[in-house]
């Protein structure tokens, strides 16, 4: 697992917490997953040409682009979701439909694989697309072993 930022600087999250990155943009080499994460950032960031560029680059290189919440965002400002399936967080349905209008909405999904672009609703869902993740490119008894070993049980108690 690698984390990059623009700089390969620490990234301050919207509640404040701090995550440091391994390299910048410049430095990542060659990987085979590439994880999108949402978040109040991701509608500056679907903004920022130089920065779609950068993840319109990394389409031609990442056999899986994967996202989190409305990482979707930013992947949509890049077109990588034109005339595809995608979710993304419940809030953020119109934005995801006003940034590309061919977007095919799964607002009922908690994750929508599409052989190599994977968005993910909210935070759980993003577990759960996590777990789909480790039975695909492992196998399934291995996710289960993740599941256990995160005691990710998804039966809401309420």
């Amino acid at each position: 697992m690698v984390l990059t930022s623009a700089d390969g600087g620490a990234v301050t999250a919207a509640k404040g917490m701090v995550i440091g990155a391994h390299l910048s943009f410049k430095q990542v080499g060659a990987v085979e997953v590439l994880l999108h994460p949402g978040g109040a950032g991701t509608r500056r960031l679907m903004r920022d040409q130089q920065y779609v560029d950068w993840v319109r680059q990394q389409r031609q290189r990442v056999p899986l682009m994967t996202s989190v919440c409305t990482g979707s965002l930013v992947y949509a400002a890049a077109g990588l979701l034109a005339g595809r399936p995608a979710t993304t967080y419940w809030s953020a349905f119109d934005e995801l439909t006003a940034a590309d209008p061919s977007i095919e909405i799964r607002p009922e999904d908690r994750f929508v694989d599409d052989r190599d672009v994977i968005t993910a609703a909210g935070v759980s869902a993003g577990i759960d697309m996590a777990l789909h993740l480790v039975a695909r490119l492992a196998d399934v008894e291995r996710a289960r072993q993740v599941r256990r070993g995160l005691q990710y049980d998804p039966q809401p108690p309420v």
